[in-house]
């Protein structure tokens, strides 16, 4: 079972930054990539980005490509989203999430692992 814990939410203006930081639980022997979801009132969960365990293989979500970037530390168990050129749709709350593989993948589904969601409120 692996834990996930998302501090580093909060109220941001329009054109700023923000970075989302994930931090596993505890290390584990398996090799797993990490993902970032979102979800703003009223719609459905929407995938932001993925990285694989080595950090050597991305893919950013259209909506965010280009403003968003994700990486991650694993001698830290921990996962990155840097937010930058926010604007106001990006207002959601954000979650980090593990699968249980190291396939870059845009599906909810797919990911076993969640953490509780922090928000992100950006400001016009």
């Amino acid at each position: 079972q692996v834990h996930l814990v998302e501090p580093g939410g909060g109220l941001v203006q329009a054109g700023g930054s923000l970075r989302l930081s994930c931090a596993a639980s505890e290390r584990t022997s398996s090799r797993y990539a990490m993902g970032w979801f979102r979800q703003a009132p009223g719609t459905e969960r929407q995938f932001v980005a993925s990285i694989t365990y080595s950090g050597g293989f991305t893919y950013i979500g259209s909506s965010v490509r280009g403003r968003f970037t994700i990486s991650r530390d694993n001698a830290k168990n921990t996962a990155y989203l840097q937010m930058n050129s926010l604007k106001p749709e990006d207002t959601a709350v954000y979650y980090c999430a593990a699968p249980l593989s190291d396939q870059i993948t845009e599906r909810p589904s797919d990911y076993a692992y969640w953490g509780q969601g922090t928000q992100v409120t950006v400001s016009s």
